[in-house]
């Protein structure tokens, strides 16, 4: 199975299981300045380079997981939503838009993250591909909306579409009341959004065009 998959979801899986990996022998610490800290009342910090914002965090924070049940979720489904994905796309276009989803969590991530700080609260760093995943898991909503899938907990079928919805109302209210602290809600927020925003922009719908495809390829 896993020699069949498309070669950047494959290449995806390699890399945060490598990843993963080099942090259990070498510790989390070797690898704290790729981590995504939030940007503090002082920004960058001399005396700890390594606890500071830097600009290749906002990609290099995707590759990097807290825990094997964190890194077995979101490589599970990087392998149900990533290699449909990526034979409908193609390898180049599938890539740009799971980058530009992690990229997008990583932002929205680190403006909730530095206004935190901010008001006085820890700064701590996100890991993980979950922002990555959730534009994943979007776009397969918006692509393959009648596709029936079935949830982990509880195994419910439904439709692509209606899980969609369904996480992203669950991540919005978990991330404004805080009942699961710990986790990068507007992370995974983030990572939809900008899914959402990368595909209308291929397809040149509002705010990017009048709708309709954009020439000379037609995207799903």
């Amino acid at each position: 199975m896993f020699s069949r998959l498309p070669p950047i979801t494959k290449a995806l899986l390699i890399a945060n299981a490598l990843m993963f990996a080099l942090q259990y022998m070498l510790t989390n610490e070797t690898f704290a300045a790729f981590m995504l800290w939030p940007i503090g009342d002082t920004g960058f910090d001399a005396y700890a380079p390594e606890q500071s914002f830097l600009p290749w965090q906002l990609l290099t924070y995707g590759f990097l997981h807290g825990s094997f049940p964190h890194l077995a979720f979101n490589m599970l489904a990087l392998l149900m939503f990533g290699a449909p994905l990526e034979y409908t796309w193609g390898n180049r276009r599938f890539l740009a838009y799971y980058l530009v989803c992690v990229a997008g969590a990583g932002i929205c991530q680190l403006l909730v993250a530095s206004w935190t700080v901010a008001q006085g609260g820890g700064a701590y760093p996100t890991v993980g591909a979950s922002g990555g995943v959730f534009g994943l898991l979007l776009a397969y909503g918006m692509l393959f909306p009648n596709q029936r899938v079935m949830l982990l907990i509880p195994p419910i079928p439904m439709k692509a579409r209606t899980l969609v919805i369904v996480y992203g109302v669950i991540e919005l209210m978990l991330g404004f009341t805080g009942l699961q602290p710990g986790v990068a809600h507007f992370a995974h927020l983030g990572g939809m959004l900008f899914g959402w925003l990368l595909i209308r922009y291929w397809r040149g719908q509002p705010p990017f065009g009048k709708g309709g495809p954009r020439r000379p390829r037609i995207v799903r």
